[in-house]
């Protein structure tokens, strides 16, 4: 619980509750992993706990602290590090509130006998974006390296901001040499999702970052593309990023970008992060020499994916057919699959998405917590669509593990040359 104030306490005689969809669940130990490093406990204001009362054997939705009922308290939730997955979200009551959530997730967390347990699922142990490997020395000497070597790139301008100022993980590994680079480019999107981090139209919501205000020219792009590349085994260098809209609506600067860095090298892997809205301009750009590409989606039934991303001219048959240009020629084609418990893992959902990997072939699941409020998404789901009883995300996990062995589950988009089944990390996803 939390305090008025925001002071974190532990309320004896009640069991910490996590939550599917509206069925409150408890957390227990084999359910949980102590809270991954790096995670941030969130108080969430105006909503009241929901708790289990161990005496009584039943969940209860409590205002006050009952050992001192002047004192109100709040629920905490936990917004788990990149590459764990959230099991349950946080347990809360939000009748009669209409304002929304800002733009987190908010896993379901406890405390056990000497930490803070989370109710998540390991699916990513690469510490591509562990602050702890980002020293804020490390990314200064590279800022002042990139400003001399490249006086007039307005993209690495870009990103110096993305890095210093809203300590973008993407941004500061280009400035460390490690892992991947972003490649913003787009300053329009196609679609007005829900939860857009870069813009936002709901009165009580804010964006977490400026989008890009220019479109890099394709010398910009590759100049950071082949800095980047030369200097990084495994390199992979992503267009479409937190800080811009759609990517292919910028298909006239990224296609002849593609096609300068290809002609330096054939280093590197060059990935596409998309709506998958333009499906010739995907394939104009597989032709040219992208090598994956990674779709974002939060449902695979296309009146749930209408009903998060509001598409502004084009159908989810046209993020199909991207898909499916994609792998026409041989590309590594993942899906950002934006996920909240109890829809997600619903059967409808989950017999859909079934098909949807036989049908697609995806390579790979890139499991991303949604940030976006979950009771208020829940709520806006059950409306386009009754999805049914949840199954669990452990469950569902596991279970795409034993049917599609050669899909690969994680959290980041891999090196073509680093690309591992999910069940060599299974003994980590929090058994």
């Amino acid at each position: 619980m939390a305090a008025e104030n925001g002071d974190i306490f532990e309320l004896e005689g009640y069991g910490a509750a996590g939550m599917s969809g509206n069925i409150p669940v408890v957390l227990k130990k084999e359910q949980t992993i102590p809270m991954p490093h790096g995670s941030e406990l969130l108080m969430l204001p105006q909503r009241k706990p929901v708790v289990y009362n161990i005496a009584k054997d039943k969940f209860e939705i409590i205002e006050h602290n009952p050992f001192d009922p002047n004192e109100k308290i709040f629920p905490v939730a936990v917004f788990n590090s990149p590459g764990y997955v959230t099991r349950y979200f946080c347990g809360f009551d939000d009748e009669g509130i209409k304002d929304l959530l800002p733009l987190f997730s908010y896993g379901a967390v406890g405390f056990g006998k000497n930490d803070f347990r989370s109710a998540a699922i390991l699916v990513d142990k690469e510490p591509r974006q562990d602050l702890r490997q980002m020293p804020h020395k490390g990314i200064v000497k590279g800022v002042n390296q990139m400003q001399k070597k490249y006086p007039e790139n307005r993209l690495i301008r870009h990103l110096e901001t993305c890095a210093l100022q809203y300590g973008c993980p993407a941004g500061k590994n280009f400035f460390l040499k490690r892992y991947e680079a972003p490649l913003p480019t787009s300053t329009v999107c196609n679609a007005d999702c829900l939860g857009c981090i870069s813009l936002q139209t709901q009165d009580n919501l804010c964006a977490c970052q400026d989008r890009i205000n220019f479109t890099p020219t394709p010398e910009e792009i590759a100049q950071v593309s082949l800095e980047h590349i030369s200097r990084v085994k495994k390199a992979v260098v992503s267009f479409g990023q937190g800080c811009e809209g759609e990517p292919l609506t910028a298909f006239k600067a990224i296609e002849p970008a593609i096609r300068l860095i290809r002609e330096k090298t054939d280093k590197g892997t060059i990935n596409l992060n998309t709506n998958a809205s333009l499906p010739k301009h995907v394939e104009k750009l597989c032709r040219a020499g992208l090598d994956s590409m990674r779709v974002s989606l939060n449902s695979v039934r296309k009146n749930c994916y209408h009903a998060y991303f509001r598409p502004k001219s084009y159908q989810f048959s046209d993020v199909l057919n991207s898909i499916h240009a994609a792998k026409q020629q041989g590309k590594f084609v993942s899906i950002n699959y934006l996920n909240c418990p109890g829809f997600t893992d619903s059967k409808k959902e989950f017999t859909a998405l079934k098909k949807f990997i036989e049908t697609c072939k995806v390579d790979m699941i890139q499991w991303r917590n949604l940030n976006f409020d979950p009771k208020k998404y829940c709520g806006i789901m059950s409306k386009v669509e009754d999805s049914g009883k949840p199954l669990g995300m452990g469950s569902i996990i596991e279970k795409l593990t034993i049917r599609f062995p050669n899909l690969i589950h994680g959290y980041f988009n891999p090196p073509l040359s680093n690309t591992t089944p999910f069940s060599t990390i299974r003994g980590h996803h929090g058994k």
